[in-house]
Order: structure tokens, then C-alpha cells, then sequence
């Protein structure tokens, strides 16, 4: 209600995972602007209560800013590392743990 939003929740709560759908106009940046906010406050309470912000499909390039505080730095420079290992040319998940991202089409 805070935000002003319209979304639903969906998901397998028995294992506590959870899925939340915004409506958002594109077109509207107050609308943007509260949901981004709506989702950070989501993904930072998620770790704070000792959850995850990723659920089942790994990392979006919308939570890449909460890898840190989920994994530590350690936890991320050894993602990273694992990832040049097995992707040294960067091109597979282009802009996550120190790939460039891809130029705009």
C-alpha cells in the first residue's frame, strides 16, 4: 500500500519462495521510481532476515547491486572468478561479475 502499486504474489511458499508482479506504466516515471524502490526495499529485507534476494533463477542484472550484501565480498570475487574461469571471453550473462555489458542495439 506505501508504494501506490499494483502487483500480485505468486510461488511455492512452502519452501519460501515468492514471486512478486508489479504493473507498472513504462511511460511513468513516478511509477518506475516507486517500483525500483518497492523492489530494492524487497531485496533488502529478503537478506536481512537471512533469505536470498535471487530465488531459484540466479541473479537479474536488477539485483546485482544486493550480490554484495547477500555474499560479502569474498562470496562475489569467488563468483567472479569461477565465472572468467568458464567464461573467459566474457560472453555468456554479458554485464554480470565483471563481463562488459553488451553495447546497445
Amino acid at each position: 500500500r506505501r508504494s501506490g502499486l499494483t502487483a500480485t504474489l505468486v510461488g511455492h511458499v512452502g519452501d519460501g519462495n515468492f514471486h512478486t508482479i508489479l504493473v507498472v506504466d513504462p511511460s511513468d516515471p513516478r511509477e518506475l521510481r516507486a517500483a525500483n524502490d518497492f523492489a530494492a526495499r524487497l531485496a533488502r529485507r529478503a537478506i536481512e532476515m537471512g533469505g536470498t534476494c535471487t530465488g531459484e533463477h540466479g541473479i537479474g542484472y536488477g539485483k546485482l547491486q544486493f550480490l554484495r550484501q547477500e555474499h560479502g565480498e569474498v562470496g562475489v570475487w569467488a563468483m567472479a572468478a569461477v565465472k572468467a574461469g568458464l567464461d573467459p571471453l566474457g560472453i555468456m550473462n554479458p554485464g554480470k561479475l565483471g563481463s562488459p555489458m553488451p553495447p546497445e542495439a
